[in-house]
């Protein structure tokens, strides 16, 4: 079936393409008459507006890309929600991509979409970027780019962030005041500025409540996962016997270490607290249930799209695109593997 376009209906009516554009867009200059043939006309031909011409018009593409590094993680899908949901409010498509923790990939994936000419961009680092040429270059030819949870402050743009500093803290601090002393702190590869920040806040919190720091408590998971932390929780037992909490960076990790002290026998909380970091779903279902840091992944989502969007009319009035960065709260929420909660 042949597309119909504003040539045909022009062609069908004997009237110009510039008078049949006017009409459907209700230009005061196409009398009454030729407006309603040529609207009753379009309806009768199921006529579709050419958005890709019409974006060619007005030099923006209402799509934006959206760049994750893995989808298996619940906060990562709930950013893509926030995201979704309130772009499509604003008549913008999302294009969502995943750089699998790969600096490499990252790279193509912000090629690709500069190429697909988007509006702007959206991203968290990959776990395996430590340079940041690639985002600089594009920010500078004209793409606003607004980071998200994985940032670097080398990076002159828009960021949405939680404090992961204070965060650690917090969890590491809860753990102290309710009873624990030898606290183990189940860390990442330290590349990300999440990873650093939160070893920090532990380390902070030690410090306050006069606790030496013994970097034979803190333990490094490659790949983040429920198996690392599985694995990892034997060896925390047999290294230190007299452990008393465990502070982790996600909930996958503390679930992984929660399992397998389960399997242990090992008496949760009343041996060992478990703080995880996220709160993802599955913290309310295992047993018993996980005690967290609370990160808003659905806020951070819209709220990145938000700055996106204003950066995006900035450029468009010709002004500059003005970097804000947006910190977002976090809570603890005590649940049944900590003592203290009841």
């Amino acid at each position: 079936m042949q597309k119909v376009t504003l040539k045909i209906i022009a062609e069908k009516l004997k009237i110009s393409v510039a008078t049949v554009s006017k009409a459907l867009k209700n230009y005061p200059d196409v009398n009454n008459e030729t407006r309603l043939k040529v609207l009753n006309l379009a309806k009768a031909l199921n006529y579709k507006p050419n958005s890709f011409a019409q974006s060619l018009r007005n030099q923006e593409s209402r799509v934006v890309g959206l760049i994750i590094p893995e989808i298996v993680h619940h906060f990562f899908s709930n950013i893509i929600n926030g995201v979704i949901n309130t772009a499509e409010k604003e008549g913008y498509l999302v294009i969502v991509l995943k750089s699998d923790e790969s600096n490499i990939h990252e790279k193509e994936l912000l090629e690709v979409l500069v190429r697909k000419n988007v509006d702007g961009i959206l991203l968290s680092l990959s776990g395996d970027t430590i340079r940041f040429n690639h985002i600089k270059e594009i920010i500078n030819q004209g793409t606003p780019i607004v980071l998200y949870d994985r940032i670097s402050r080398s990076i002159n743009c828009s960021k949405v962030i939680i404090d992961d500093v204070k965060a650690a803290f917090n969890a590491t601090e809860y753990l102290i005041k309710t009873g624990c002393k030898k606290i183990a702190h189940l860390s990442g590869v330290l590349k990300p500025q999440t990873t650093i920040d939160r070893l920090k806040g532990y380390r902070r919190a030690l410090e306050k409540h006069d606790i030496i720091y013994d970097k034979s408590l803190v333990y490094v998971s490659e790949n983040l996962s429920y198996e690392d932390g599985y694995t990892l929780a034997s060896k925390m037992i047999s290294d230190h016997p007299d452990l008393d909490g465990v502070f982790a960076l996600t909930d996958l990790l503390a679930t992984g270490v929660l399992a397998r002290f389960k399997e242990m026998k090992i008496d949760v909380p009343n041996k060992i607290s478990i703080m995880g970091f996220s709160n993802w779903f599955l913290t309310q279902i295992t047993s018993p249930k996980l005690s967290t840091i609370n990160q808003p992944g659905y806020e951070m989502g819209e709220k990145a799209f938000k700055l996106l969007l204003e950066n995006i009319k900035q450029l468009k009035e010709g002004g500059k695109s003005e970097p804000q960065i947006i910190e977002l709260p976090t809570h603890i929420i005590a649940r049944g593997s900590t003592k203290g909660f009841y």
